[in-house]
């Protein structure tokens, strides 16, 4: 296919992987229909018995279901996004997707606690790989379609258009060439069309007015900064521990994921699934100091142990209810510490969100282009910058962790071949 017809395939896989992740996003709330009806993230509602026997179940199910199965056909997310990219030219196979599809809506429906960016991701790359396969490109050319997917998919998911971009072109293909821009803006304005005429248009966050902001603000935004940073390293370290269990048999570490994010539950409801209603919570400021804290650690650990020990859900998520949850708590020290400052609780929450995203993926450029797209306040830029930065520095050279990514890949004994030489 020559130059003009790649950018219409572009397009075409935007719906394509669009659509992908409307039946994706649908399975998850058929699936927990039963029990917490049309609102998926409704766990809080169920009766404390439930709340610890779902999730088990789940894990169980999806150990037995899977066990059997190869390490390397359960590999899912975007962790395999990036493994195939590199090693593989962009070929993601048929098996790992399917797995993704039903594994990653069984575990979410089932309130394990993940998120459902990162196996949109996959999902929206997989198509566009299998397209691009089915049409014979050469590997260039199905790289660049598994950009196209991933942003499309990202978009549908997320309804942030520029950042599924930044995102796709900063942390799967890390490059900006030119050529890649007008296929991936195609199929992220496809899917948005797709998203928009399937009436899922109407996002997850809802973002209240940001309020002003002095320039001592800049202060406290720079030392939560430095906070998430570490909250960041420690979140990938227990990534890095539980995905070190991989000698033991898959069915072993779901159970272990299911006992850790049920005993969770027990205490604090809110970490199970994906958590955007808990982060509407906190923009909202109906959660209590004690709240927060409780959230950001059990949901820290319970993604963490659901993440490493290999049920395929994503990180994406979980980065922000945990970040959240750390603005939340730093607007309270805040307003202790300086009861003049001007600056609302959701200007903290946000940052927070943010600052974790930034830290964790390595992807500071696309965690400021969500907080503009969510906020749509220009004032927020400059915090912004001053976090990600901040935050993203703490955990990258004061602590000397890489991505969750790359990290993931790494005890898997999967490292990236641009970063076997040199460890960033």
């Amino acid at each position: 296919m020559n130059g003009i017809t790649l950018p219409i395939l572009g397009a075409a896989v935007g719906v394509a992987a669009s659509l992908v992740v409307v039946a994706f996003k649908a399975t998850i709330t058929f699936a927990g229909l039963p029990l917490v009806g049309l609102d998926s993230e409704d766990f809080e509602s169920l009766p404390t018995v439930a709340t610890v026997l779902l999730p088990l179940a789940g894990a169980v199910i999806i150990g037995a279901l899977l066990t059997r199965m190869s390490a390397e056909d359960r590999r899912t997310g975007i962790a395999h996004v990036l493994e195939r990219l590199d090693r593989h030219q962009g070929h993601l196979p048929l098996r790992n997707a399917l797995v993704q599809f039903f594994g990653g809506a069984g575990a979410l429906a089932a309130g394990l606690s993940g998120g459902r960016e990162g196996p949109a991701i996959h999902l929206g790359a997989a198509t566009s790989s299998l397209v691009g396969q089915a049409f014979g490109l050469s590997n260039e050319r199905i790289r660049l379609l598994v950009a196209c997917g991933a942003a499309a998919a990202i978009t549908t998911s997320f309804h942030t258009p520029v950042a599924a971009i930044v995102f796709t072109l900063e942390v799967l293909m890390m490059q900006w060439a030119i050529g890649s821009f007008i296929p991936v803006i195609l199929a992220v304005a496809a899917a948005t069309v797709v998203s928009r005429t399937m009436f899922l248009h109407t996002p997850d966050l809802v973002i209240p007015q940001m309020g002003s902001q002095s320039t001592l603000d800049l202060a406290y935004v720079a030392f939560a900064g430095f906070a998430i940073g570490a909250i960041a390293a420690g979140f990938i370290l227990a990534v890095r521990f539980f995905a070190g269990l991989d000698r033991y048999p898959f069915l072993f570490r779901a159970m272990i994921a299911g006992a850790i994010t049920a005993c969770a539950a027990i205490f604090v409801p809110a970490v199970l699934g994906v958590g955007y209603d808990t982060i509407n919570l906190a923009l909202a400021g109906q959660l209590v100091l004690s709240g927060l804290l409780l959230i950001a650690v059990t949901k820290l650990i319970a993604s963490a142990a659901c993440i490493g020990l290999g049920i395929p859900v994503g990180v994406i998520g979980p980065t922000l209810v945990i970040g959240a949850a750390c603005g939340g708590i730093l607007f309270h020290l805040t307003l202790a510490m300086s009861p003049e400052s001007t600056a609302s609780l959701a200007f903290y929450v946000m940052l927070g969100m943010a600052a974790m995203l930034a830290a964790t993926l390595r992807a500071p450029l696309a965690a400021v282009v969500v907080v503009l797209e969510l906020t749509m306040d220009a004032g927020v830029i400059l915090p912004a910058m001053v976090i990600v930065v901040i935050a993203t520095w703490t955990t990258s050279r004061v602590f000397r962790q890489r991505s969750v990514f790359l990290t993931m890949l790494g005890a898997l004994g999967l490292e990236r071949p641009s970063t076997k030489r040199r460890r960033t």
